[in-house]
């Protein structure tokens, strides 16, 4: 695998990835190490908070859930409804929030998890995005 770096120009926005996959031959290809900058550059622009969905803070879920389904309730809606609504804001939060399934930002067609299947497809080996990491200057580490 291979940890990769990426500072965006003017210094304010910094990101480290670990993508792992099975061999350093790969890992040493320039088409993985596109992958890798890729990556980079979706985790700089689009702010996911996590790899995939199973990663998502459950305090953060549970509270935007009360959000949401405070705010269907007073639409007036029926229950059924009101449960859809919530549901879908849910699934949004998470196209938003979860690296894997937000929109590729340099091909929006395209999800993040479709960019990395087209890496290992081309590369032939298994490939795994395992942890990020985002600096933006002036932002606190929580």
């Amino acid at each position: 695998g291979l940890v990769h770096s990426y500072i965006h120009p003017g210094g304010r926005v910094g990101v480290l990835i670990e993508v792992n996959c099975e061999s350093d031959f790969v890992a040493r290809t320039q088409d993985f190490q596109d992958l890798c900058k890729d990556l980079c550059l979706q985790i700089a622009a689009a702010s996911p908070t996590c790899v995939r969905r199973e990663e998502f803070s459950p305090q953060l879920l549970a509270r935007e859930t009360a959000i949401f389904n405070t705010q269907a309730q007073e639409s007036g809606k029926p229950a059924a409804v009101i449960e859809k609504m919530v549901a879908g804001r849910i699934e949004k939060l998470y196209k938003e929030s979860v690296l894997l399934e937000q929109a590729f930002v340099k091909d929006p067609n395209l999800t993040v998890e479709d960019r990395v299947k087209a890496g290992i497809s081309k590369l032939a080996e298994n490939i795994t995005v395992r942890r990020f990491v985002r600096f933006q200057l002036g932002q606190s580490v929580a």
